[in-house]
């Protein structure tokens, strides 16, 4: 497991600055191919014209999988979006998840609202983008919506990525904001990175399963409680066990998905 979060740690470094060292390895395995099939495409017949040039070259899709059906990301947006196409919602806002991801799944089926402290450029059906600083209390969107999302970014409030300023304390008026946007009785879907509990400057915080749980409980009552492993799996509706709480279901990154009831 060490040695496993070394390769981690590595491969997210050199991903901060664009380089994806697994493609890296399957372009260089598959180059040989590439060549090979190249030339023998060259030089067979055709009755079209289509000129052949190596512009585009895709060595490493000789080892590609069909998509990544795994991971955070993947298993939080279809979750939370299945739940909102079931419990269909008034009103759903969204703030900061994936919009080519979560917002997107959303937006197949109904009108989704989503607050981001980045502007958006571009206009599209069923979504409605407003740019907002959730660390900036603000009094527009007071019990706003009965349904909110919030995947995958409460942990970044205040650590300057997105060019929010920094805030030791962020993450918590984020959830205070988020707190005040829903109405009494709504519903909102969070995810957050969980394992032992820690900041990685600057991409985000990894929070245990007991500080969530402490964050929470004045505010919102906890209706279900699902998370993705270290492997990349998710484990839906679990029960929420002391020893399992204590060891952040023995994730190191893990993603817990909590679906709160405002109180």
């Amino acid at each position: 497991m060490q040695k496993n979060k070394w390769k981690q740690g590595i491969s997210r470094w050199l991903g901060g600055f664009g380089i994806n060292i697994f493609k890296i390895y399957r372009s260089l395995k598959g180059f040989p191919r590439l060549l090979a099939d190249y030339f023998t495409f060259k030089r067979m017949e055709t009755s079209e014209t289509f000129p052949v040039k190596l512009d585009y070259p895709c060595p490493a899709d000789f080892y590609g999988e069909p998509g990544i059906a795994s991971g955070h990301y993947f298993h939080q947006d279809l979750l939370v979006a299945r739940q909102i196409f079931k419990n269909k919602p008034k009103v759903h806002m969204d703030v900061g998840s994936r919009v080519d991801g979560f917002v997107a799944h959303v937006a197949s089926f109904r009108e989704i609202e989503v607050l981001d402290i980045r502007p958006a450029s571009k206009k599209v059906r069923n979504i409605r983008f407003r740019q907002f600083d959730l660390t900036k209390p603000s009094s527009s969107f007071l019990s706003y919506c009965d349904s909110l999302s919030c995947l995958h970014t409460l942990e970044h409030m205040g650590l300057g990525r997105y060019g929010d300023s920094l805030s030791a304390n962020g993450y918590i008026t984020g959830l205070e904001t988020l707190h005040s946007i829903l109405k009494t009785g709504g519903t909102l879907y969070l995810s957050v990175p969980i394992g032992p509990q820690r900041v990685e400057f600057n991409a985000h915080r990894v929070f245990s399963v007991r500080t969530i749980l402490d964050l929470i409980k004045k505010d919102f009552s906890l209706q279900d409680f699902s998370y993705v492993d270290d492997y990349g799996d998710i484990h839906e509706s679990v029960p929420l066990l002391e020893e399992a709480i204590d060891t952040s279901f023995d994730c190191w990154y893990g993603c817990g998905i909590f679906q709160l009831q405002k109180k």
